[in-house]
């Protein structure tokens, strides 16, 4: 039986770590080079390093961001922004990255995922997907960090990332980013069951409670941002809470 996955994200912006509610209203919530060595040491699984202005300023990564936290960190690390060619994703592996993240290219350009599964392999080819819940119940992806809608279904682009090489769907609900109110299990549950992909959930998380069901739902990892930037919980009480709750954790 596979572990469940405690997965810290640091969105950053001109070098420093922020954080908001639904991709807006950043705020500074620190240096990425202290905030992932200190969630490594509190026993972080991974770590998820996003440019989240990378794709709205039409530039690539800051890879330099990359490389100052991969100097100290021993722990995967998965980096995504402004990725829209293979060899974007070559930089940030160069940089120290284990994993790419793609979003925004991969929807406009899906051959994308091909490329970088059969260049880098699947194991290093993650499809990050923003949902937002449709008036009908369903869900919408949307793109550029929330401000545009696509017309796509959710759950049908999800087979397709996997169809074409993803290993890995890092699923965000939109209308959940930021707001400390849970997951959306919904999502979760419907993503998960008609992939056969780990998928990570994020967006919403307030606490430990919110994991458990987000696992529960079918997550095979969870992210989690503003709760460990803001101090209110470490990697190691939430995981010492999953324990308790039967979920099999990491040390």
């Amino acid at each position: 039986m596979l572990t469940a996955r405690v997965i810290p994200c640091l969105d950053c912006q001109d070098g420093r770590v922020v954080k908001g509610i639904k991709f807006q209203g950043l705020r500074d919530a620190g240096c990425p080079v202290e905030l992932s060595l200190d969630y490594e040491r509190q026993g972080a699984d991974e770590l998820i390093l996003l440019d989240v202005s990378a794709t709205p300023e039409g530039r690539s990564h800051q890879h330099e961001t990359v490389r100052r936290v991969r100097e100290g960190l021993s722990i995967p690390l998965t980096c995504g922004g402004g990725v829209r060619v293979t060899g974007d994703a070559g930089l940030l592996l160069d940089a120290g990255a284990d994993k790419v993240s793609v979003n925004t290219a991969a929807v406009v350009n899906p051959g994308l995922i091909d490329d970088l599964a059969l260049r880098y392999g699947s194991q290093c080819t993650v499809v990050a997907i923003d949902a937002v819940r449709q008036s009908s119940g369903r869900w919408e992806v949307v793109v550029r960090s929330g401000r545009e809608r696509t017309n796509r279904d959710v759950i049908q682009w999800a087979q397709e990332v996997v169809r074409r090489g993803a290993g890995e769907i890092m699923l965000t609900s939109w209308d959940r980013d930021g707001t400390r109110s849970g997951y959306e299990l919904d999502l979760l549950g419907a993503v998960s069951a008609t992939v056969t992909v780990p998928v990570i959930a994020s967006g919403g998380a307030a606490y430990p409670e919110h994991l458990i069901d987000a696992l529960k739902a079918g997550a095979s990892a969870v992210l989690a941002a503003s709760i460990f930037h803001d101090g209110e919980y470490t990697v190691a009480s939430l995981k010492s809470v999953l324990k308790d709750a039967g979920v099999e954790v990491r040390p």
